[in-house]
This record gives C-alpha cells, sequence and structure tokens, in this order.
C-alpha cells in the first residue's frame, strides 16, 4: 500500500507543480487528491490578501454531496480567531476530530444543515512561505467512522504538497507582478528602451524608442540599430559593444536617422546582459532625447545674440542722431561759407569739400540708423537704381576683396514701395550669406528686371501683377536638397557659430512687404536667391503739396541742440523771417500760451521734456492751422509711429544745407514775406 501513496504523491506533486501557475487550480487539483486517495470529502480553505478566508475549494466522492458539504463547511469571509485556526496556525500539525459513538460531530464544529452528518475529520494546517496560509479539511460521512494514523500521515503530506505548490504559485505571482510593473515602467517612462543581441539587433523596444526612431516598435524588434545610425555612429556601436562584452557598461551621445529622414541627438546608455550562465549574450540600451535640451540651449544662445543685437541698435541710433547734429552744423556752415564765397575760390572748394563729405557721412549714418532702428512701419517709394547704387558700398564691405561684386539694372526698371531700411538690410543678410559660402573667393551677382507674373506662376500665396525681380547669385559652395529646404527657417543654420538668422530675417521682411522669396541650391554649384517685390507707382502720396499756404513771417523754432538752434537762425533769418529760439518745449509752450502767434514751428523730433509731435500738438491747441517743420537725425522710417505726418506738416532729415531747409519752407508754407522797406 505504501508504494501506491509514495506514486500516488508523486503523481500529486507533478500535478500541482504544472497547476503551480493557478492558486486557485492549485487548490482544486489538492482538494480531488486528497478526496480520491484518502476519503469522503476533502476542502481547501485559505486566506486571502485581506486575512479572511476565502471560498472554499471542496470536492466529494459523491457529486450529491459536494454542494451542500461545500455551504456547510465554507467559512469565506471569517477571521481565523477561533480555536481550530488558532491551534492549527500555533502547533502547525494536524487536528483529528472523532464522533462519540453513534452521533455526529458537535455543531461547534461542523454547522450542520441540509448535508449529510460528519462522523470524522482531519484539519491539517498550510503553511506558505513560514506563514499560516489556511488549512486542509477531510470529512467522512459514515457513522461511526474515523481517520487512521497513516491517513493523518498521508493527509498531513498532502497538505505539505499543497504548501510547496502554493508557495511557487504565490512567487509566480510575484514574479507576473514584478514584471508587470517592469513592464509598465518600461512603456511609461520617457527614455527609450533597446534591447539588443550581440551583433546589434533589436530583440525589444519599447514605445518611446519607436518614437524616438519615428517606426512603431513592432516594426523595430529583428532591425539593427547601425541602420540608424551614420558611418560614424556605426563605428561608435561597435566600439561600444566591444566594451560591454568585456563587462563593461558605456555612456555617450550620438546621432539617430529617422525612418522620415531627420535627425534627433541622444544619450545612450548601454549595460552588458548575461544568461543565466552568466554569458554575455548581449545590451540594455536606455535612449535619452536629447534635441530638445540641446536646441533650447541653442535657441538660447541666440537669443542673447539677438538681446546684444538689440543692444547695439539702440547705441547705433543714440550714436547716429547725435553725430546728425554734429554734421548738421558743420553742412549748415559749409554752405553758408560756399553761399558767401566766389565760386572758384579756395575757401569755396574747401567748402564744398566739406559738403560732400556731409554728404557721404549723411549716408552711412542714415544705413546705421536703419540697420539699428525697430520696425517703424512707414514704407516709402524707393527706386531700385538708387537702392543697389546706395547698397553697393555696403556690399563690398561685406564681400570683402576676394569676392567680385557685378550689379546689373536699367533705369525703367520699376520702383517699389517698402522701408528703405529693412530692404537693404534684407539684401546685406543674403550678401553675407553668400560670402560665407564663398571662403576662397567668388563672384556675388544682382540684377532686377521688371516681371508681370501671371496667378499660379509663383508658388500659392505669392504675389501677381507688376513685380520686380531680384536675382542675386553666388558661385559658393550651395546646399543639399534638405538644407535648402529649411535654409529660411529661423535658427536654423549649418554653422555651430552662426546665429541662423539671416536668411530668416531677409524672407520676413520681403514677406512682410508682400514679396515672396525662392531658392534654388546644388552642392558646389552655388546659390541663387529670387526675390518678388510688388511695383509701386512712382509718386507717393502727401509729398508733392500743389496748394499754396498764406505767406508767413514769424518762425518760431525749438531745438535743445543750442549749436543746431543757432545754426537754423543763421540759415533763415537773412530770407527776412521774424525769428524766435527756444531750447526747452516748455518754454515754447508758455510763449504760445501768453500769446505768441508764430505762423511756422521748425522743431526737433527727439527731446527731453517733451517730444516735437507733443509740442506740435500742445501749440495746435491755440493754433490749429499752425505748419509744422519737423526736425531730426533719425530717418522717418527709424522714428516710427511717433511721427505723424498730416498734410500741414513735413520732416527734413539732419544734416540738412540751408538751400534744403528754406525748400522745405517754401514746400510746405509758400514764399518768404518780402523784405522790410526802408
Amino acid at each position: 500500500m505504501a508504494y501506491p501513496l509514495r506514486y500516488a504523491l508523486a503523481d500529486l506533486a507533478l500535478a500541482l507543480s504544472r497547476a503551480a501557475e493557478d492558486a486557485v487550480e492549485v487548490g482544486i487539483t489538492a482538494a480531488r487528491a486528497a478526496a480520491d486517495m484518502i476519503g469522503d470529502g476533502a476542502g481547501v480553505q485559505l486566506l486571502g490578501d485581506d486575512g479572511r478566508y476565502r471560498t472554499i475549494t471542496f470536492h466529494h466522492t459523491d457529486d450529491e454531496h459536494a454542494e451542500a458539504l461545500t455551504r456547510v463547511l465554507d467559512r469565506a469571509g471569517e477571521l481565523p480567531d477561533d480555536d481550530f485556526s488558532t491551534a492549527l496556525a500555533a502547533s502547525r500539525r494536524p487536528v483529528v476530530l472523532a464522533a462519540e459513538p453513534g452521533a455526529p460531530l458537535t455543531r461547534m464544529v461542523i454547522h450542520s444543515g441540509q448535508a449529510p452528518d460528519v462522523y470524522a475529520s482531519v484539519l491539517c494546517p498550510i503553511i506558505v512561505d513560514n506563514t499560516y496560509a489556511g488549512y486542509l479539511v477531510l470529512i467522512r460521512t459514515s457513522p461511526g467512522a474515523a481517520y487512521a494514523t497513516a491517513e493523518v500521515e498521508l493527509a498531513r503530506d498532502i497538505a505539505g504538497e499543497l504548501s510547496l505548490a502554493l508557495s511557487s504559485a504565490r512567487a509566480l505571482e510575484r514574479l507576473r507582478a514584478s514584471e508587470e510593473r517592469f513592464r509598465r515602467v518600461l512603456e511609461t517612462i520617457p527614455e527609450g528602451v533597446l534591447q539588443l543581441d550581440t551583433e546589434g539587433v533589436a530583440t525589444y523596444a519599447n514605445e518611446p524608442i519607436g518614437v524616438v526612431l519615428g517606426l512603431p516598435r513592432s516594426q523595430l524588434v529583428g532591425v539593427s540599430l547601425r541602420g540608424f545610425l551614420d558611418a560614424q555612429g556605426q563605428r561608435e556601436l561597435a566600439r561600444r559593444l566591444t566594451e560591454c562584452k568585456a563587462g563593461r557598461s558605456t555612456v555617450g551621445a550620438t546621432r539617430l536617422l529617422r525612418a522620415d529622414g531627420s535627425h534627433r541627438s541622444v544619450r545612450v546608455s548601454m549595460m552588458p546582459l548575461t544568461d543565466e550562465h552568466g554569458q554575455y549574450n548581449g545590451v540594455l540600451c536606455m535612449v535619452t532625447d536629447t534635441t530638445d535640451h540641446i536646441d533650447a540651449r541653442g535657441l538660447k544662445r541666440q537669443l542673447d545674440h539677438l538681446r546684444r543685437l538689440d543692444s547695439l541698435g539702440q547705441l547705433i541710433g543714440g550714436i547716429s542722431h547725435d553725430f546728425n547734429n554734429l554734421m548738421t552744423v558743420v553742412a549748415g556752415s559749409a554752405d553758408m561759407i560756399a553761399s558767401t564765397t566766389a565760386d572758384g575760390s579756395p575757401h569755396h572748394q574747401m567748402a564744398q569739400d566739406i559738403l560732400t563729405a556731409v554728404t557721404t557721412g549723411r549716408t552711412l549714418t542714415h544705413q546705421l540708423l536703419a540697420f539699428g532702428r525697430t520696425d517703424g512701419n512707414r514704407p516709402e517709394i524707393i527706386p531700385i537704381p538708387d537702392l543697389l547704387t546706395d547698397v553697393q558700398s555696403l556690399f563690398s564691405r561685406t564681400l570683402g576683396e576676394h569676392i567680385g561684386l557685378d550689379l546689373a539694372f536699367g533705369p525703367d526698371v520699376w520702383p517699389v514701395r517698402a522701408e528703405r531700411g529693412p530692404l537693404e538690410q534684407a539684401l546685406v543678410n543674403l550678401a553675407a550669406n553668400a560670402r560665407d559660402a564663398m571662403l576662397h573667393g567668388g563672384m556675388l551677382r544682382v540684377a532686377a528686371t521688371n516681371e508681370v507674373v501671371e496667378p499660379g506662376q509663383l508658388a500659392e500665396g505669392a504675389p501677381t501683377g507688376r513685380l520686380v525681380h531680384m536675382v542675386i547669385t553666388d558661385t559658393g559652395v550651395g546646399m543639399s536638397d534638405e538644407t535648402r529646404q529649411r535654409a529660411l527657417e529661423p535658427f536654423f543654420t549649418t554653422r555651430p557659430t552662426a546665429a541662423g538668422l539671416g536668411l530668416a530675417t531677409a524672407a520676413g521682411i520681403v514677406q512682410s512687404f508682400g514679396g515672396h522669396i525662392t531658392l534654388e541650391s546644388e552642392p558646389r554649384m552655388g546659390t541663387t536667391v529670387h526675390l518678388y517685390l510688388p511695383a509701386a507707382e512712382e509718386r507717393s502720396p502727401g509729398v508733392d503739396r500743389e496748394a499754396t499756404p498764406s505767406v508767413i513771417g514769424r518762425v518760431l523754432i525749438v531745438e535743445d541742440q543750442p549749436e543746431v538752434a543757432q545754426l537754423v537762425q543763421r540759415m533763415i533769418a537773412p530770407a527776412g523771417y521774424e525769428i524766435t529760439v527756444a531750447t526747452d518745449a516748455l518754454m515754447a509752450v508758455t510763449q504760445v500760451a501768453a500769446g505768441a502767434r508764430p505762423d511756422l514751428l521748425i522743431t526737433d523730433v527727439v527731446m527731453p521734456t517733451m517730444t516735437g509731435p507733443e509740442l506740435a500738438s500742445a501749440l495746435r491747441t491755440h493754433q490749429p492751422d499752425l505748419p509744422v517743420l519737423f526736425m531730426s537725425g533719425y530717418t522717418a522710417a527709424s522714428l516710427g509711429p511717433q511721427l505723424n505726418l498730416d498734410d500741414n506738416s513735413m520732416l527734413i532729415e539732419k544734416p540738412f544745407t540751408r538751400s534744403a531747409m528754406l525748400g522745405a519752407i517754401r514746400r510746405l508754407c509758400g514764399p518768404q514775406p518780402p523784405l522790410p522797406t526802408t
């Protein structure tokens, strides 16, 4: 009998091991085996995670009794604080119960019901991981039945096998839970995770690495990581795999080529993996996308660069304004000297030389003001021949002596309506970009022609009709198709020390004027930039005044620079005007409020206590029709919205000559009054 029981226990152990992945199935297998091997019925009552008994798993050789006995024996929801549970947990030995002769077991043990009476029972504790986890219960329903010692020991052996199986089942549950947590971690962390074999082929990939590489994770398994690396990256991968094979972890930065052809900067951490025998069988890769971090650092550097440029622009504007005030005095004095000396005399020639130098300086300062200002939104009519002639010197200084310059345009090229400063800036940016592409010398060609563009001829959204087509061509290294497509993006650059704003700024300026820009380029074949600017009429509204205002005699000059105020007074005094000078705007307001009635106000625009437009507005509360001639060392575009010219006001830019000042007065107010007779 012993050998069959041993075989039965062996079979039970095998069956329990096969069912070990499911604790419920383990209980069912043990209950059935105990009932079959010992009889009549057997059940497994286990504790749940909440410390209370779970639903019993019961089996009886008589199926008709099984359901009723299950209801009788089940202690689901109860705490293990009864005498039998306490004894089982403390002694860890079976408890054998037998009824008195001719009577069933007391109701304190088994609650009677529709089920047959129970005359004998064995309770064997189930100890899992050295902790009480429930019990195995066996019952017999025949009067006078009892359990022999061998049967009790067999029940104890079955409970022992059950304990081992439950321990394995719980270990598997913990393992599955741990694996599930690990899987969730891998799927939710922002880092990409790749498991590679010894050849660098992916055997596992999580979702984030699929986002980095631009492929679904299901398509990454079985794909070599080398396919996402350039030649240098592949060499680095081979070196790192070798280090991992030697048992060393590696960390480094590289660039990955995504499935769509774009690049991502990443940080890769690799650690070696081993099998159950300790043999190297691959690596685990943690991939962190650092592209945004690197872009953010670059963006901060570029923004710092922009702030410095803005500060430099403000400094340039202030210096140019003050310099124009100085040149106004020089030009005015030289003009007056020239007008009082004989033509051809040495003094007359020197005065003319001074005026020529002042004119050149005026052009340079106005260009500096155009570059150093904020957007003033004051477009003007710009003749293209004049524009290209004026920027030729800027082109030459930008390109250097090793690059030739060829300008081609006819006198009949249509003018455009734009802001001169930004348009010059766009052209100089294009010239600077071409210079950087011709480090060893070359040629820059700029051509301008008239062109009538039909709808659909250019890209969608491009202007149509009468356009000025400017073509800027260099003989530089050119661009790849990928670079050309991104060349107009803000902050995109192929040079680590550049800000990536040259072409983007030029494109933004051209588009702000309603224009269009396109690029043609091939590696080693140079680059051609096409600018399409809407043409404008030659005449600008509001510049020529056909009506002749009334003759004036009294002039109020307001200028915070005394030397400039005195110069203007000396310029116009010989024409017979009655002149009052104020170096403070508040003084001028007080004079007019007290009854002074000037026929013309000549005022600087930028003054410390009150701006020229504010002064004009204050005086016009007393004289609504007061003509105003504004003076400024800034250009009209640089002044922006703070200067709003109406039909009864004009602007003369510093430095100016006597003839320019008198001409501006005549255009604004009519001829000077007749000189007084004696």
